[in-house]
């Protein structure tokens, strides 16, 4: 066994893009931290998500700390800005997008057994509040991820992580593994 590099990785991860048509987009709402967004972008950029929208305070990308974490990797994304989560609740649905929060609220339901196969936007909040009641009033279902340990929650580029990674696992059980040859 061995480290793919070069070709071998190239011919990998074409194979997984192949395998992948869900459209996939990431609504930041309040996100403060620059090394959170900076973490959000690169897995972003990782896991093919087509856009980032931006709402109210939520810390840039271009943020000089948002860009070491992320390595420049905002040049593969779509980024669009909004003063608040009304107007970006609205681009997202516009573009075609099912709004889905993030969030530990009482009727959300475990992020495996959503339906994520339609266009999801997944929707974030503030590090320390969550998503507003606002845009949780405005997405078309709520989600949340299991959790086992004595911690509440998990960090919002770590679920962000997750949930990204939950949809494009849906998509690849429902179609099959592709080769990896």
């Amino acid at each position: 066994m061995h480290q793919l590099r070069g070709t071998e990785l190239k011919r990998l991860h074409r194979s997984w893009k192949r395998q992948s048509s869900s459209r996939i987009s990431l609504l930041l709402e309040g996100v403060q931290s620059p090394f959170n967004v900076g973490a959000i972008v690169r897995t972003a950029a990782a896991l093919g998500v087509e856009r980032l929208y931006i709402a109210g305070n939520t810390a840039s990308p271009a943020n000089a700390k948002s860009q070491k974490i992320s390595m420049g990797t905002d040049r593969y994304l779509d980024i669009q800005s909004f003063e608040g989560s009304a107007e970006a609740a609205a681009r997202v649905k516009a573009d075609g997008y099912r709004l889905i929060g993030l969030e530990l609220a009482d009727r959300a339901v475990p992020i495996h057994e959503a339906d994520l196969s339609e266009p999801t936007c997944i929707a974030v909040g503030n590090e320390d509040h969550g998503v507003s009641p606002l845009l949780l009033g405005l997405c078309d279902g709520v989600v949340f991820i299991p959790q086992l340990g004595r911690v509440g929650s998990l960090n919002v580029a770590t679920a962000l992580a997750l949930a990204c990674y939950e949809v494009r696992r849906q998509e690849w059980t429902a179609d099959g593994a592709p080769a990896t040859d």
